[in-house]
């Protein structure tokens, strides 16, 4: 997409310069189109011209009217969501419709307008005079080339530029996979390891054995799971909390910590590991860097499919780097790839507290199962 800024930019002044041209190249093709049936043909070529012009120009009411409405209703709306016979009757709808403004255009208007630009120089033209009929079947002949021609660019500029994202994120995919393959630890080698230290830790530590526990679930369901497109909300929402109380151990008493999130996922699935930058960079940048009383505040809601993350920690007045963490600049990109127009981020850096407010539009689970559960030591080390 950078390659053809002009095609694929969203901002605004290039897509105004892109469709004054698109409709500026229609108009002139128009008009030497009705140069050639306009008024009658014993009137030389040059004098027709100019008719033509005007009469293309007032055409292109119906037509932009018909091409914008395709563009940016029935095709975003019913066709790419798979509505395909709703599409079918507003496109037929949008043809018939400005077949009929195109025809009264003919009968009521051009007339006039013509004796009013062009004045009695032009008085062969009036004589002309076109029925309802023909002249819907001549506007629904204009309406469904303009038509057509808008849906496909439409069309086509959505397929590529979604198989573009498909392509950026297989290639951050490979790049993940190989610098995963680099360090890689066999899983087998590294749970039965953690089992042996969770075995000794619960004779002489038990809360040192939780908190194995708790990393052998995260690191299981990280390697086992995450290779998934999405995930139930309820693991990822769980894997979250795993991650809060490990945290939390670490820092004894000393954090505090105020977490509420729904009970279930309610059917809906997520990203893997979207939520997890966010809350790590509140401990990795301000909870970590706190002498006296760190804390982090989550809370987690889910609406119409809609889930809503307000993630508070406090810092240091200092510190101002919570917001140039890699992690965030690659879940920024991760958002804009995998949820483009479905998600809303702001992060506000005060002086004494860091503020994320996520909202997100998830998709439903086809599947029922939906788990939701804390970890035992069966599941740990099965």
């Amino acid at each position: 997409m950078e390659r053809y800024p002009f095609i694929f930019s969203d901002a605004w002044y290039v897509r105004f310069k892109r469709h004054v041209y698109f409709w500026g190249l229609w108009w002139i093709f128009q008009s030497f189109l009705y140069s050639f049936v306009a008024g009658v043909l014993t009137v030389s070529y040059f004098r027709r011209l100019p008719v033509a012009t005007l009469e293309a120009l007032v055409y292109l009411i119906p037509h932009i009217f018909l091409a914008y409405s395709l563009m940016y209703v029935v095709v975003p709306r019913y066709l790419l969501k798979g509505k395909y016979v709703q599409g079918a009757i507003g496109v037929v709808s949008l043809f018939v419709l400005t077949g009929v403004i195109s025809s009264l255009i003919s009968v009521y208007a051009l007339s006039c307008l013509r004796l009013l630009v062009f004045g009695s120089d032009y008085e062969e033209y009036h004589a002309t005079q076109v029925n309802f009929f023909l002249g819907l079947l001549a506007g629904l002949r204009g309406a469904i080339t303009i038509g057509g021609i808008a849906a496909a660019i439409k069309l086509m500029k959505y397929w590529y530029v979604k198989e573009q994202r498909n392509l950026q994120l297989q290639k951050e995919n490979i790049s993940s996979q190989l610098q995963l393959l680099k360090a890689q630890v066999h899983p087998h080698f590294l749970f039965n390891t953690l089992n042996n230290i969770y075995s000794a830790a619960q004779v002489s530590s038990p809360p040192a054995a939780k908190m194995i526990a708790g990393l052998s679930e995260l690191l299981r369901y990280m390697l086992y799971e995450c290779n998934q497109p999405l995930v139930p909300l309820g693991r990822e929402l769980q894997m979250l909390e795993e991650y809060i109380l490990l945290e939390q151990s670490r820092y004894g008493n000393a954090l505090e910590v105020h977490m509420q999130l729904p009970p279930t996922g309610m059917g809906l699935v997520i990203a893997p590991l979207l939520l997890l930058p966010f809350v790590e960079n509140c401990f990795k940048h301000g909870t970590s860097t706190m002498l006296e009383q760190p804390w982090i505040s989550l809370s987690v809601s889910v609406e119409n499919d809609w889930l809503k993350m307000k993630l508070l920690n406090g810092k240091m007045e200092e510190n101002s780097s919570s917001s140039t963490g890699i992690g965030l600049a690659n879940v920024k990109k991760r958002l804009e790839l995998l949820y483009p127009q479905k998600h809303e981020l702001v992060i506000n850096n005060e002086e004494e507290v860091y503020i994320v407010n996520l909202k997100l539009l998830l998709e439903k689970s086809t599947s029922s199962f939906d788990p939701l559960r804390k970890p035992t030591a069966a599941d740990v080390y099965a």
